[in-house]
């Protein structure tokens, strides 16, 4: 059912023509003020298309820019056995997360056992596979808890982007929005501990991946997104760990556009995405790996770093204010932060979903903290905050919804019948939901 007060999708195009052929007519014949009514009364309307604007595309791993923030007042804390719009099986198993671009979705999932790894574009409407493209390799080595399918895709208006990770090869490629193939790019060796995971992203026309083995040379990457040519290569010497932290989109000095990179050996690393000019790094912060994507609350970015025997350690850094400037830590902690999932920020709190099932909520101008308990589980999915409510799924295949407040409440728990380690994806006020080997949708 459609939220009271919402436009259809297909509607949207037609007040978009409307509001074209009126601003025209008015300008032909009306005078200022009735031009200035007639645009700002239409304004309104296309505003109710889509609150939040670009909000209602989910484009990469944790959504628009990375934030993990969406609106869905129709999704329900708590989803019952006839909640579900639809449920819908994928070919073997995946870790990867939803992206969405209007009506169509589109997911990675590997069939392991047969050297098979898919791309799927599903009608978000009614959970049917529009198309599939299939890439066949070698098996590989990887984590136990990881997969062959983990690294999200990213879509634009024209392609859906994915990465390919093997030992001996990293493959970029592109599709159209009906599966055609655009391009596709070898990059070379990828030899890895874990196998790979980390998703690409699309920033002001090119496609941004980070390409860094283990104990070897690698390098940051933008590629044109049409054509798959490089743009530009920022070289990464002799990392010591693969980093897992998908990049992020930063607005720097006088509004420039930044994208990020956390890695063990060089820290944070800002670049341009247009040029891959640097623009400043901080160094080395962390001495284990970094899994989490970096978080931006109230002017300064979160970065994790952790291992799994135990060890934890979250930095907040100040960006350099001008070009000239540098990077400065403002707090630490040592203790109870997050290593695979994300922390997410949402009104001066940083919220670190402990992989452990300790949810940990510190304030983020100091990094104090304002409360600390126990969900239970196992948590490899990072949370994404949906009008005030952090979402997240744990390993086991259970759906926790807890209160982003200064007051720690659990607002539902739903079981999904399967284990996960996906992020949860929103787009038109809809929630989805990957297991490992399901992908759910609920919500208006």
């Amino acid at each position: 059912m459609r939220a009271a007060g919402s436009v259809p999708r297909r509607a949207e195009g037609r007040l978009i023509r409307r509001y074209a052929r009126m601003t025209a007519a008015h300008l032909a014949s009306a005078p200022l003020v009735g031009v200035l009514a007639a645009t700002l009364a239409i304004a309104a309307s296309l505003a109710s298309v889509a609150p939040g604007g670009s909000a209602r595309e989910w484009t990469r791993f944790r959504g628009p820019n990375g934030t993990g923030i969406a609106s869905g007042r129709g999704i329900p804390s708590e989803i019952g056995e006839g909640g579900w719009n639809w449920r819908v099986k994928l070919p073997g198993r995946g870790h990867s997360s939803p992206v969405v671009w209007e009506s169509r979705l589109f997911v990675t999932s590997a069939e392991e056992e047969k050297g098979r790894r898919h791309l799927l574009c599903i009608d978000t409407r009614t959970g049917r596979t529009l198309w599939t493209v299939t890439d066949t390799h070698a098996p590989y080595h990887r984590h136990e808890y990881n997969s062959f399918a983990s690294s999200t895709p990213c879509v634009d208006a024209q392609r859906v982007y994915v990465a390919w990770t093997t030992h001996e090869r990293f493959t970029a490629a592109a599709y159209g929005h009906d599966g055609a193939l655009a391009w596709k790019r070898d990059l070379g060796p990828y030899p890895t501990q874990h196998g790979g995971a980390a998703s690409p992203i699309v920033l002001e026309g090119t496609l941004i991946l980070t390409v860094e083995p283990e104990d070897a040379d690698g390098f940051l990457i933008g590629l044109d997104t049409a054509t798959g040519e490089t743009r530009w290569r920022h070289p990464r010497p002799g990392g010591s760990f693969t980093p897992y932290a998908t990049p992020v989109a930063w607005t720097g000095p006088g509004g420039r556009q930044q994208v990020l990179f956390a890695s063990t050996t060089f820290g944070i690393t800002s670049l341009d995405p247009r040029t891959g000019a640097l623009g400043w790094e901080t160094g080395r912060l962390f001495p284990q790996r970094t899994v989490g994507s970096l978080a931006e609350a109230d002017g300064l970015l979160i970065a994790t770093s952790g291992s799994g025997a135990g060890f934890r350690l979250a930095v907040a850094v100040k960006p350099p204010e001008s070009g000239s400037g540098a990077p400065r830590v403002r707090w630490q902690i040592s203790k109870g932060t997050s290593y695979v999932p994300t922390p997410i920020a949402h009104k001066g709190r940083v919220y670190f979903w402990g992989d452990g099932g300790v949810v940990l909520c510190v304030r983020a101008t100091t990094g104090e903290t304002v409360w600390q308990e126990r969900v239970g589980g196992n948590w490899f999915g990072s949370p994404i905050c949906v009008d005030g409510r952090l979402f997240a799924m744990s390993a086991r295949g259970e759906l926790v919804v807890v209160e982003a407040s200064d007051t720690f409440r659990i607002l539902g728990r739903t079981e999904l019948g399967e284990p996960s380690h996906a992020t949860p994806a929103v787009s038109d006020g809809v929630l989805y939901l990957r297991t490992e080997s399901h992908l759910l949708s609920a919500g208006r």
